[in-house]
């Protein structure tokens, strides 16, 4: 993939910081916690293409992985009846983070009062520049609750960092998601 030269140079500005923490990840049942998204998302177009890479989105809430994977689910049609999601604390650490603030998303080219829709070309541009840039992860703001998420660019993160799980539970989905104004 061809990157834009300007975004590059606008990304490259960003210091780079590192993180060590925990952050949580809501997925199906059966899913590993720590395999990253194939499907492509916000910040990383679809593997299989030109531009593709994986990422593992995380949040450092943990209502904040429920919001994300429950406004997701909710879509659906029909909507899915009530069964459990996994919600799984993880212990990361990364060396190459770049923060996004909400005041950078301007200059980004991120309209802010369409962030929370599901149009991704603009998002998936400065992930996969980030990626190119060898960042390892990503801090952004949720576009689905008050708080930031953690994405990790699986190509760009080491084997050195951490990345395990400590603890997971079960949330029912529906239930949570009518608590918490989703559906």
């Amino acid at each position: 993939m061809i990157h834009d030269q300007a975004l590059l140079d606008l990304l490259s500005q960003f210091p780079a910081q590192q993180f060590q923490g925990e952050v949580f990840r809501a997925t199906g049942p059966s899913v590993d916690p720590l395999a990253p998204s194939v499907n492509g998302g916000r910040w990383s177009p679809r593997p299989d293409g030109d531009a593709g890479f994986s990422v593992l989105y995380t949040s450092l809430e943990r209502d904040g992985a429920l919001a994300e994977l429950c406004s997701f689910i909710a879509l659906l049609s029909p909507i899915p009846k009530a069964r459990n999601m996994k919600v799984s604390r993880l212990g990361v650490s990364a060396s190459r983070v770049v923060k996004i603030m909400p005041g950078d998303m301007h200059r980004l080219g991120i309209d802010q009062t369409q962030y929370g829709e599901r149009d991704y070309d603009r998002t998936q541009e400065i992930g996969a520049a980030l990626a190119f840039l060898e960042f390892d992860g990503l801090l952004a703001p949720s576009a689905r609750w008050r708080c930031d998420n953690l994405m990790l660019f699986a190509s760009n993160h080491s084997i050195s960092e951490q990345l395990e799980t400590l603890g997971q539970e079960e949330v029912e989905w529906r239930a949570w998601s009518a608590a918490n104004g989703i559906i």
